[in-house]
C-alpha cells in the first residue's frame, strides 16, 4: 500500500509553466465553477508566486470582478486541468475584490493581510 502512494506521488509533477496554468478554470471542492485564472502574480523580490488573479462572474461577456487568491490556498487538479479552491460562489460574492481598472496596492500590507485572513487555512 505504501509503495502505491510513492508511485502515485512520483507521477505528480512538481513544476508547471505559468502559461500552462493561466486561463485554467477554478472550481469549488464540490465542482462548482468559480471562474478562471487571469494572471499569476510573481513577487519579484522573492521570486515566488504571490497570488493568482481570479476572474469571477460575467456581465454581457465582460469580467466584472477580480480577486487576489493566495497561491497557497489553491490546489492544482491536473486531471481536470483546473484549480480547486475551498470556497463557493456565495463566499466569493462577499470576498474582497477589485476591478480591472483599479488593482490593489501590493505595498499595502493591510490589503495583503485581509486577503490572507479571508482565504487563510483556518477558513472552511
Amino acid at each position: 500500500m505504501a509503495s502505491d502512494k510513492k508511485i502515485q506521488r512520483s507521477k505528480t509533477r512538481k513544476v508547471l509553466s505559468a502559461s500552462s496554468l493561466a486561463s485554467h478554470s477554478v472550481k469549488s471542492k464540490r465542482g462548482e465553477d468559480l471562474g478562471s485564472v487571469k494572471e499569476i502574480m510573481i513577487d519579484i523580490t522573492s521570486g515566488r508566486i504571490a497570488y493568482a488573479v481570479l476572474s469571477f462572474g460575467k456581465l454581457l461577456g465582460i469580467d466584472n470582478k477580480l480577486f487576489a487568491i493566495p497561491w497557497e490556498v489553491l490546489t492544482v487538479d491536473e486531471d481536470r486541468k483546473c484549480f480547486v479552491l475551498d470556497a463557493d460562489k456565495a463566499s466569493l460574492e462577499k470576498a474582497p475584490g477589485f476591478d480591472k481598472d483599479h488593482w490593489p496596492d501590493m505595498a499595502d500590507w493591510r490589503w495583503g493581510k485581509s486577503i490572507y485572513s479571508y482565504y487563510g487555512p483556518s477558513r472552511s
